[in-house]
């Protein structure tokens, strides 16, 4: 199980890029509309104002179950590790079943 500090900083980014998401969406349209070096400098400066933890790339996946940042499966939000468990308990429909 994941400390609960990271799980909920986790959740602060998520709720800061879903806040500032149409900002800055809106800021890299108008930087790639507008000719100029330095308007461009101008937007990329309004880009950088709101704050870091609000940028898409700084969101971490994690374990549904677990909150383990690591070995995570898109499909079914699970790690590795619960997600093999749950397969051979058959809680996963469609998913087969490996031995490794």
């Amino acid at each position: 199980m994941a400390r609960k500090s990271l799980i909920q900083r986790e959740k602060k980014r998520q709720k800061l890029e879903h806040k500032y998401r149409l900002i800055r969406r809106s800021s890299k349209i108008e930087i790639s509309k507008v000719p100029s070096l330095s308007d461009k400098w101008e937007i990329h400066g309004k880009l950088q104002s709101p704050p870091r933890n609000s940028a898409s790339t700084r969101l971490h996946r994690r374990c549904f179950s677990t909150g383990r940042p690591r070995a995570n499966y898109r499909d079914f939000g699970l790690s590795g590790h619960i997600l093999r468990e749950m397969v051979h308990a058959c809680l996963l429909p469609g998913a087969t079943r490996s031995s490794w």
